[in-house]
């Protein structure tokens, strides 16, 4: 009893802050110079983050097994790793551009886990026989950690594209509307507003500047998430497999959530080899990724959804009112 007490009491603290978390990013995206409300956000993560370990580390205690069993418990764990991956700049002192996606990303998750799902999915069971295995914690922690930092990854690749697309898009009608006005108006009125053009092309450049590191941050920390996430995934399959083999006896049964994990695998892969190869580049790569950003949500929590193949254990029911 006193267990479930501290559980409830740590979801609440976890969310509470989280809120208050994303409320401080909105106000210091209008108010950058207010330097105290960005480190308040820091420490904000910080708590939470802890706040879910210990959770976590509740549920472990008094269920005897890492709580991982059902949606209710990865999606806490997810929520975790979000946390987990927001802190991941800061271990090397890099400037934290995740954290307009990490900090929604949690509040996301944990607010569906405890308002969405049926309330008899928050009570901890005993492990169904196919879980209980030494794989448990590898194989799930594994791939959990891999969506994280995936649809972190993708997201920003969607935001690297939103900005690309739209740049390009002012950049056609600002020469569309040059070129109707060179057609309808006479030379000389044309020469004069090709003239004021030039006059605020320093304005255009320094704008197109900040855009410009602003997209290849995009694209650095995109890379180097989905680089970090691709190889959870590549663990959590391998290990999968070998959990497979021992439980079922095949190492692969082309269960659902088998195929759509390989899936999963295969479009991140392209993305590695389009980020890589110079011809092939941002919006390619990028456009690889948003892709990925569907499939992650098809094979966690579509597959779950329908709750079907051997994986029918992790299916759900929603809150009714």
């Amino acid at each position: 009893m006193i267990f479930a007490t501290i559980e409830h009491i740590l979801t609440h603290i976890s969310f509470s802050i989280i809120s208050i978390v994303i409320t401080i990013h909105f106000i210091t995206l209008f108010f950058h110079e207010i330097v105290g409300l960005h480190n308040s956000l820091e420490r904000g993560m910080i708590a939470t983050f802890l706040s879910i370990t210990g959770l976590l580390v509740i549920r472990w205690i008094y269920s005897g097994h890492f709580p991982l069993s059902n949606l209710y418990e990865s999606l806490i764990f997810l929520s975790w790793s979000f946390s987990f991956i927001h802190m991941i700049p800061k271990i090397r002192n890099h400037k934290n551009d995740l954290s307009v996606i990490t900090a929604p990303s949690a509040i996301f998750t944990q607010g569906f886990a405890t308002s969405g799902l049926s309330t008899e999915m928050h009570q901890s069971t005993i492990l169904v026989p196919a879980l209980q295995s030494q794989w448990l914690m590898m194989h799930v922690s594994m791939m959990l950690l891999s969506y994280a930092a995936l649809l972190c990854g993708s997201l920003l690749s969607i935001a690297l594209l939103v900005i690309t697309f739209r740049k390009n898009i002012d950049l056609f009608f600002t020469r569309k509307n040059l070129l109707i006005k060179s057609f309808f108006v006479g030379e000389v009125e044309y020469l004069n507003d090709k003239r004021s053009v030039f006059k605020n092309t320093s304005f255009i450049s320094f704008r197109n500047y900040y855009k410009y590191q602003l997209t290849q941050r995009l694209d650095y920390w995109s890379y180097r998430v989905i680089s970090l996430g691709f190889t959870f995934l590549t663990i959590g399959i391998l290990s999968g497999a070998v959990w497979a083999n021992e439980a079922w006896g095949s190492y692969w049964n082309w269960d659902p959530k088998e195929t759509w994990a390989f899936i999963t695998w295969i479009i991140f892969a392209i993305y590695s080899h389009t980020r890589t190869n110079q011809n092939l580049q941002d919006i390619h790569s990028a456009l690889a990724a948003s892709i990925g950003f569907l499939i992650i949500w098809i094979c966690y929590f579509g597959i779950n959804l329908l709750g079907i193949g051997l994986h029918s254990y992790g299916s759900f029911t929603l809150t009714s009112n």
